[in-house]
């Protein structure tokens, strides 16, 4: 499948996980490819891999809570490649579960700064290149508790829940001039964020899912693909469960 053949596809959160599943989608479908993460050894270490294997990537260091590294990120992308068709908004962090009346206050801004603000600096800058190419599509992940409530992760279900509404109101904005904006919402996923999870919380959150089973990285990155493709072309504004029946009931 060639769906990215010569376009150029930015990530966030590109070093591990999510991020790393949606690289290694869109390499093989023909992106080239502008890796962020603020880990540079991992970042570095998948350029390599993925060069090895023939694909074309590039990794920068960024902290998408800093607008100024944002912008150079996205800049340095586009002084590359030369435009920008694709960006998947990932980077993002649960954080430690705690009921919201014992919430520290740094917690709570943490949380938005990394999961919500990084994602309006991500938008801002991506926009300022695609809004002037007169295309592109950008995929923004949230995570099923952007759709429902997370008892004891308010402040990151707040925070998710502002992303789908950010896009959607940037997607009105910029629809006329060619640019799409979608959302990706997850349920859980074993990645290493999830990987202080024992067994027996696995299997109780399993049970809550209609496929008594949970989404792989793959399969999200597979939602991703198709969203930042021109199989989407009609598609902005929406928000895409990959939650294996969570919020079925």
């Amino acid at each position: 499948m060639t769906r990215y053949q010569g376009k150029v596809a930015l990530i966030t959160g590109a070093a591990a996980g999510l991020g790393e599943a949606c690289a290694r989608r869109l390499a093989q479908e023909g992106a080239r490819l502008a890796l962020l993460d603020i880990d540079a050894v991992r970042g570095e270490a998948l350029q390599a891999e993925l060069r090895a294997r023939g694909h074309e990537a590039l990794f920068i260091t960024a902290d998408v809570t800093q607008a100024a590294s944002v912008q150079a990120a996205v800049a340095a992308t586009v002084q590359a490649y030369g435009r920008l068709d694709v960006a998947v908004n990932n980077a993002g962090l649960g954080g430690a579960l705690t009921p919201l009346i014992d919430m520290p206050e740094a917690q709570w801004h943490q949380t938005l700064a990394l999961n919500l603000t990084g994602v309006f600096h991500c938008l801002r800058a991506e926009l300022q290149v695609m809004v002037g190419q007169g295309s592109g599509a950008i995929v923004n992940m949230a995570s099923v508790f952007g759709t429902v409530g997370g008892a004891m992760v308010s402040a990151y279900t707040a925070a998710k829940h502002g992303v789908v509404g950010l896009s959607k109101a940037a997607a009105l904005e910029v629809g006329p001039s060619g640019v799409r904006i979608n959302v990706v919402a997850p349920t859980f996923v074993r990645t290493a964020l999830t990987a202080g999870l024992d067994d027996a919380t696995w299997a109780h959150l399993a049970s809550l899912h209609a496929l008594k089973r949970f989404p792989t990285v793959q399969d999200v990155a597979a939602t991703v693909a198709w969203l930042g493709s021109d199989d989407a072309a009609a598609t902005t504004g929406s928000v895409h469960l990959v939650d294996a029946g969570f919020t079925a009931a």
